[in-house]
């Protein structure tokens, strides 16, 4: 089975800029975690979802790979996919990239919890089949 990759095209605006000059950290963070929760939509499991069957996903772990900058006005695409799954958490990885050129990548552990319990829960069959091809 192959990933089904998640893609989309952000402009960096003035907002996203740091004091260096170039896109801050906690940006690239936020299109990583903005972008797992389109493609989740996408899949067909809107916030609703989550809420009526009392499960989410909570972070575990991220980790990020600067390679080159990026500035305002620029075009970026992000790029993410589950690439492993465990009992009861995923891999999902990130790809950004200017140009064609990849300007950053990480990942990020994601949990699925039982979020009355507040517990990790084994993840659906039916969710993770979702995700691929």
């Amino acid at each position: 089975m192959n990933p089904k990759i998640y893609k989309e095209e952000i402009i960096v605006t003035k907002k996203d800029i740091d004091f260096n000059g170039h896109v801050n950290n906690l940006r690239y963070l936020e299109w990583m975690i903005d972008s797992a929760m389109k493609h989740s939509i996408q899949e067909g499991f809107r916030i609703e979802y989550y809420k009526r069957n009392g499960v989410s996903w909570i972070a575990k772990k991220h980790c990020i790979e600067y390679k080159l900058p990026a500035f305002e006005n620029d075009r970026l695409i992000v790029k993410t996919f589950i690439d492993e799954v465990k009992k009861v958490s995923v891999i999902r990885k990130y790809e950004i990239y200017k140009n064609d050129k990849l300007i950053s990548s990480g990942f990020s552990e994601w949990v699925f919890v039982d979020f009355n319990a507040k517990r990790p829960k084994r993840i659906q069959k039916e969710i993770i089949e979702k995700f691929f091809e």
